[in-house]
């Protein structure tokens, strides 16, 4: 009965879920992998969507496109988890390639979706956005705050408002098990610096020197693959020999990696600083 259910669910999110990007319709959409114990990629080849298992329940950071959830959907089942226990989505800000599928994956699962109070106003059309979505106006469920927390079995998920890709970026720390260890993983919900203006360069900035300040970040969740090598990674994992590091546990790099996106985002400082001046001769 439940196979019939979600293969129901499969067909009406396939037929009725689509965007038209332009040259974003040319994502594609492979197979899910296993990233550490409690840990999946469920995303597809430009934006990521990752599986978060807890014994209370499924975690979706982040939902990707509207024409994808009948994809997440079917990688949930293919890695052996059941759909209908998604008890959360949490999407890391309001441009469509990131929250839009929230809205069909909330109808067919019920889940609960989380996003900071910005960026449901740029969800549900209140704010306007050029990256926001052309089809999809979502109702604001869960408002997430700075230094929310959310419990869920051996893990505790705590949220960060990072403003700066968005002015409500939503950045997720949480535990992730490779056998009897544990690391801390990390989500920056905004990594993109395509926005303007020396107020919003300067709140991502700040949001950048924010996460180098915390302790014991290890694994870097990127959401979007290509930015944190994720494929590439998972190829290392692959071939990984028993009692050997984990290729996505990496305190060094990740810290290098930020370490980076600040120098780019100094850079882009000054670039806006001149162009705002310029703009008052």
């Amino acid at each position: 009965m439940k196979k019939r259910l979600l293969f129901f669910l499969f067909c009406c999110v396939t037929f009725f879920s689509n965007a038209q990007y332009g040259e974003y319709d040319t994502v594609k959409a492979g197979p899910p992998f296993k990233i550490f114990d409690n840990l999946y990629y469920v995303g597809n080849d430009f934006v990521s969507s990752y599986l978060l298992v807890t014994k209370d329940g499924l975690v979706l950071l982040d939902a990707t496109y509207g024409k994808y959830p009948a994809h997440i959907l079917q990688s949930v089942n293919d890695l052996g988890f059941d759909p209908q226990q998604i008890k959360y989505i949490f999407c890391t800000h309001a441009h469509y390639d990131h929250f839009e599928g929230a809205d069909t994956l909330q109808e067919v699962t019920h889940a609960r979706v989380g996003m900071t109070d910005y960026d449901w106003q740029v969800a549900n059309g209140t704010i306007y956005n050029e990256y926001s979505s052309k089809t999809v106006k979502m109702k604001r469920d869960w408002t997430i705050n700075d230094g929310d927390s959310l419990k869920l079995g051996n893990n505790v998920l705590h949220f960060y408002v990072t403003p700066g890709h968005t002015l409500g970026v939503l950045s997720i720390a949480f535990k992730v098990y490779d056998g009897n260890k544990s690391y801390k993983a990390f989500m920056f919900g905004g990594i993109g610096q395509n926005f303007t203006g020396v107020k919003q360069t300067q709140l991502y900035l700040n949001s950048v020197n924010r996460i180098l300040k915390m302790k014991n970040l290890s694994v870097n969740i990127t959401n979007h693959p290509g930015a944190g090598d994720i494929f590439e990674k998972a190829e290392k994992l692959k071939i990984r020999k028993p009692g050997t590091q984990h290729p996505f546990v990496d305190a060094k790099g990740f810290k290098q990696w930020l370490l980076d996106l600040k120098k780019d985002a100094l850079k882009k400082l000054q670039e806006e600083k001149k162009k705002a001046k310029g703009n008052q001769n």
